[in-house]
């Protein structure tokens, strides 16, 4: 089993706050490692962004937890990935791998989730995060562990865009290669109080709001909309 990495996040000096990063988390071997059991595990057959749970399974339709999938024991070599930081295991861990092109809906991750950290693996990337006209984009390098907390957890959107290429800050074009993430969500003991219904599944359940992440949708359609246009 592979040394358990210590972790040691600190904030980023940028809007949005509540960004916390660290690079080189895991060595450039133990990441080569991990990335040779990616690719002996079994993926679902398609095309594009694809996805392996462990401990309780994802559920897109609610943006929660499945119930009705049983438990999937985290392998060995997940549990040194694990942060340190945390009292106790993740409830859920989602393993994605993004061949180039691929990319992920604009989202806020919903706030039945607690703490939610992402470690990236593969190729670099560029990730977006929005708030209203507020645009920031991180680079995503290898081997970089990543905490959302506060203002960046709860009311910013995260994403990727669907291309082949990243244009950096200071105008290189970089193409994409293969990448995969990481993806820990703890779920909340309590019910989240920060009264969002632009991002929070808990207030909008409480002001009827009958379809969780209204803001995941608006934002996939006005994606889709400026795609459609250029």
């Amino acid at each position: 089993m592979d040394t358990k990495p210590q972790t040691q996040l600190k904030e980023l000096p940028i809007e949005p706050r509540g960004l916390l990063w660290q690079e080189n988390f895991i060595d450039p071997d133990h990441e080569q490692h991990l990335i040779t059991i990616f690719k002996e595990l079994q993926w679902p057959d398609r095309s594009g962004r694809l996805s392996v749970h462990y401990g309780y399974t994802f559920d897109y339709k609610t943006f929660g937890v499945d119930p009705e999938v049983p438990y999937k024991e985290f392998p060995d070599w997940l549990k040194p990935l694990i942060p340190t930081t945390e009292s106790r295991p993740p409830d859920q861990v989602c393993l994605q791998y993004y061949p180039p092109g691929a990319g992920i809906p604009p989202h806020v991750d919903a706030h039945k989730f607690d703490q939610l950290y992402a470690l990236s693996l593969g190729a670099p990337v560029l990730m977006q995060l929005r708030k209203g006209d507020q645009i920031t984009n991180i680079d995503l390098s290898p081997g970089s562990l990543m905490q959302f907390t506060g203002d960046a957890r709860l009311h910013w959107s995260h994403g990727i865009k669907k291309r082949k290429t990243d244009v950096l800050a200071d105008g290189t074009v970089r193409p994409r290669a293969d990448r995969w993430s990481l993806t820990y969500r703890w779920l909340r003991e309590e019910e989240c109080e920060c009264g969002s219904v632009e991002t929070c599944n808990v207030a909008q359940q409480r002001n009827g709001v009958e379809k969780e992440h209204r803001l995941i949708k608006e934002l996939a359609a006005k994606k889709a909309a400026e795609n459609s246009s250029t």
